[in-house]
């Protein structure tokens, strides 16, 4: 449609008359599921479903219809799937600082809801990433495998809990 409304003409009447001539000119014949039923929807929204269905033929993914901030918390969800594939960890550090940009950014300038989009942690998931490359997988079930010994390097405390257990509880006390 390159024509233009005339300016006499409502919008109503204008869009009847190209409808009209596309009519004439044989647009409408033979289109897929010509003179076939609705299908049958049940009892969801009409709307719903053809919005659906438009994304489903289109290839569209839903989640690129929600709002930055939702994007972004799904996008550091499946964060530790998408790093199974990645070969390096300098791949890993690029992923989560192009992520970590994007949520900066939007920081700065929130359109959409407020929800709270947090950091993602560079050298958490690097180890975490460091942590599935040396996953082996057992061939036999769960229930059969033998349980594996502790590692020999002891486990390492966290700084409070070191604190914590080396000074008294109360002054005065030993």
């Amino acid at each position: 449609m390159t024509e233009r409304k005339p300016p006499g003409i409502s919008f109503t009447s204008w869009i009847d008359q190209q409808i009209n001539a596309a009519v004439d000119r044989g647009a409408f014949d033979n289109l897929p599921g010509a003179g076939k039923p609705l299908p049958n929807r049940g009892e969801e929204d009409a709307g719903q479903a053809w919005l659906r269905d438009y994304l489903r033929r289109e290839g569209v993914a839903a989640d690129e219809l929600l709002p930055t901030p939702l994007k972004l918390r799904k996008e550091i969800e499946r964060l530790p799937e998408a790093m199974l594939g990645l070969k390096s960890e300098q791949e890993v550090r690029e992923v989560v600082a192009e992520l970590n940009r994007r949520t900066t950014d939007w920081r700065r300038i929130p359109i959409g809801p407020p929800v709270f989009v947090p950091l993602v942690d560079e050298e958490e998931m690097v180890a975490s990433w460091r942590d599935g490359q040396s996953v082996t997988f057992p061939t036999s079930s769960p229930a059969t495998a033998e349980p594996k010994a502790r590692d020999s390097e002891p486990e390492r405390r966290r700084w409070w809990h070191r604190h914590r257990k080396s000074a008294p509880s109360h002054p005065g006390q030993h």
